[in-house]
């Protein structure tokens, strides 16, 4: 019984973020009528029965009728607080209310924010661990492993989040380390990104591939960057075993031109030279982000 009614205690608290204002602004309002009584009191700082004028610089009060005014450490205010205190003090009283207005509308909206954010968080733990538990790379060998691995950018922490809200990403080593069920002679085409480039040749070769070329995908809109900004990304190509080249008619251009869809989409041009350069050929796509029709899939979002 006393569970269920602190269960009620806190979720009344938790649905009243008023409290919380309410309570912040007090605190604020406090300290500012300190910093002014703090402010008199420095005018008035001296003895009771201090010289009046024309009295001299004597004091006429006898030394043990004398009444000093209090200090700071006597009446339990520390430096770092009388400062604070004496500086609201100093907001003209119609500013100071305008900027207490701005505060708490802030202060509300800051709330929601930090709620997402940590809402978003929570929703990541979940997912992630349903994919983790998700599936097993699929049985047999692959003549074509078309991935696109979720890279984790260590960049920018508000890139990154944005990037995980769309997926769950991954640490170089952790892809590196994936058993890829690849054939005796196969191809591995690599989707890289410029800043990944060095990561991307590197799981290459974790995975038994030899690089042998790329191409390029141009995605007619221009994105963010650092030193350009980016309008490509990188298809890399690696082999094993004796894996030949397509047949010249599926010899196409180097760099592949389709527009920019939906977060993470690869051109579907891409898919089409693919699939009729290997026609005949098995082929997995891993980080699978949609089905495919004669495609076996894996990854973050198949359910395949």
């Amino acid at each position: 019984m006393d569970k269920a009614i602190a269960i009620k205690e806190y979720a009344r608290q938790a649905k009243n973020r008023q409290l919380e204002v309410d309570a912040a602004e007090i605190r604020i309002r406090a300290e500012r009528r300190l910093g002014e009584m703090l402010i008199e009191t420095e005018k008035n700082r001296g003895v009771i029965g201090a010289p009046g004028p024309g009295r001299g610089k004597k004091n006429a009060v006898p030394k043990e009728n004398r009444v000093l005014s209090p200090t700071l450490s006597s009446m339990g205010i520390d430096k770092k607080l009388s400062s604070r205190a004496q500086k609201l003090a100093a907001v003209p009283e119609q500013k100071f209310e305008g900027m207490m207005g701005e505060w708490k509308e802030k202060l509300h909206k800051e709330n929601e924010r930090v709620t997402v954010n940590l809402l978003r968080e929570g929703e990541r733990a979940q997912r992630d661990e349903g994919l983790q538990a998700k599936r097993e790379m699929p049985e047999g060998v692959y003549d074509v492993i078309y991935a696109d691995p979720p890279w984790k950018y260590g960049f920018s922490e508000t890139t990154s989040r944005d990037i995980e809200n769309q997926y769950p990403t991954m640490e170089v080593e952790e892809i590196k380390a994936l058993d890829v069920p690849s054939a005796d002679n196969s191809v591995l085409l690599l989707w890289a990104t410029a800043p990944k480039l060095k990561e991307a040749l590197e799981v290459m070769e974790a995975w038994g591939f030899e690089y042998k070329t790329h191409a390029v995908w141009d995605k007619e809109k221009i994105g963010m960057g650092y030193w350009f900004r980016g309008q490509h990304e990188l298809l890399l190509v690696g082999t094993k075993g004796k894996m030949p080249p397509p047949d010249p008619e599926h010899r196409v251009s180097s760099v592949f031109r389709e527009a920019r869809g939906k977060h993470s989409k690869k051109p579907e041009v891409v898919y089409s030279w693919i699939e009729a350069a290997f026609k005949d050929k098995v082929k997995l796509e891993m980080y699978c982000r949609s089905l495919r029709t004669a495609w076996l899939t894996w990854g973050n979002e198949s359910d395949a």
